[in-house]
């Protein structure tokens, strides 16, 4: 199973381009738009440039196979403002979890733990 994380200090994010590209992979009318302040900023909405319509790519489960195909085409182009990421496998039985320290991601498999 592949699944993407991010490799630097800021946390997953997405470019606009590539939140663009994911929504119309999923069928979703994504529009990206520029923070007024801070250029390269971007702001995702779903259908309407409306703030109840905000879409939030941290919702992505980072094992969607569309998010996997966006970030296999764009490469570093796929990589938000404070984001690298990688595409890493685990072998398809694993139960596994995302840890993240300052933002820089590992994939860890799930195990039992007694308190």
């Amino acid at each position: 199973m592949k699944i993407v994380i991010n490799k630097k200090h800021g946390g997953f994010s997405l470019s606009g381009e590539a939140v663009v590209l994911y929504g119309k992979k999923k069928g979703l009318n994504i529009i990206a738009v520029e923070d007024k302040i801070m250029k390269s900023l971007i702001h995702c909405y779903l259908d309407k440039v409306k703030k109840e319509n905000y879409f939030c790519e941290r919702d992505i489960q980072r094992n969607d196979p569309a998010l996997i195909e966006v970030v296999e085409e764009l490469g570093k182009k796929a990589d938000g403002y404070f984001s690298e990421l990688k595409i890493v496998e685990v072998p398809d039985d694993v139960k596994w979890y995302i840890h993240d320290y300052y933002g820089i991601e590992e994939v860890h498999e799930e195990h039992r733990k007694w308190s």
